[in-house]
């Protein structure tokens, strides 16, 4: 195993890179440039600019600029006078990932108790009421979720603050917003998994020999009914952390969504391919961490 996550780490850079340069090549295709939506600037000072970012270079030599640049932390933003690629994710992904990690936290809490209970319970009210909280969920988008929590709970009961991001209090609504979602899914496939895995044999022989039903469920049947859950988490937390940006404008998150949006609308190069690599780099790790985590629930999936 040590050598499969050994080689699969190695595949990360070569695949990075490629997706640097078909980013890289789309931005060039693109008509216009950072500095075509700035006030008329004289002649020499749009030369100068040019120059600053390299933008008079032939196309290899701005790629392997941006490369080298993103390597040893020193490419600079367009946009952003003073600042480079790196501290701009550096200060912005913590919040993203904070935000990610809660939103995450309580899906997995919600979504996995939801399908336990309407697989246990399947065909009564219980399995109906779970499963169609959980297809609101999916149906209702966050950009309609997020003000109208705000509404109830910020506006109207006055629990919560409507937007900010400062202390734990103020992390509840966007967190739920985002994770609502995510929760309906898992709940759906836990159940789905669930009920493939209490009909098997172990579990009739587990309960044959007298033990609780939590710990027939617990013990011997939620470990299999987990694997459509595991991979459905490795891309589903890349996006949960990476698309953040609808969440981050409706509460007033400072996260890294922002930046990434924006980049793009501004033409700012060097960012975009910055947070396309970062993001790149984190799915890949992501689906490494799922591969590895199939072998611990499932003894019969090995790595080849």
């Amino acid at each position: 195993m040590i050598g499969h996550v050994f080689r699969r780490l190695l595949a990360i850079l070569p695949l990075v890179i490629l997706l640097a340069f078909m980013t890289f090549l789309l931005l060039q295709l693109a008509p216009g440039g950072p500095f075509d939506a700035e006030r008329n600037f004289p002649p020499e000072i749009q030369k100068q600019l040019e120059a600053r970012f390299a933008l008079d270079q032939p196309w290899y030599s701005q790629f392997w600029g941006y490369l080298t640049g993103l390597a040893d932390g020193t490419l600079p933003s367009m946009k952003r006078p003073g600042l480079t690629v790196g501290e701009l994710i550096g200060e912005s992904f913590p919040v993203s990932l904070t935000l990610g990690a809660l939103a995450m936290g309580f899906a997995m809490c919600l979504g996995i108790t939801s399908g336990i209970i309407g697989a246990i319970r399947q065909n009564t009210v219980w399995d109906w009421t779970t499963m169609g909280i959980a297809l609101i969920g999916i149906s209702v988008p966050n950009f309609v979720l997020g003000p109208l929590l705000i509404l109830i709970f910020a506006l109207g009961l006055g629990w919560v603050p409507p937007a900010r991001w400062d202390g734990l209090e103020t992390m509840i609504l966007p967190a739920i917003t985002l994770g609502l979602a995510y929760a309906a899914y898992i709940a759906r496939l836990t159940r789905a998994g669930m009920l493939e895995v209490i009909r098997t044999d172990f579990v009739r022989t587990a309960r044959a020999k007298g033990l609780a039903e939590h710990i027939v469920v617990i013990r011997h049947a939620l470990r299999g009914a987990l694997l459509p859950v595991v991979t459905f988490l490795g891309p589903a937390t890349a996006r949960i952390i990476t698309g953040t940006v609808v969440i981050e404008k409706i509460f007033q998150v400072p996260g890294l969504g922002y930046y990434f949006v924006q980049s793009a609308l501004d033409r700012d190069y060097s960012m975009v391919l910055g947070v396309v690599c970062f993001y790149a780099s984190i799915l890949m790790v992501l689906n490494l961490v799922v591969d590895v985590a199939y072998t611990w629930l499932d003894p019969r999936v090995k790595l080849g």
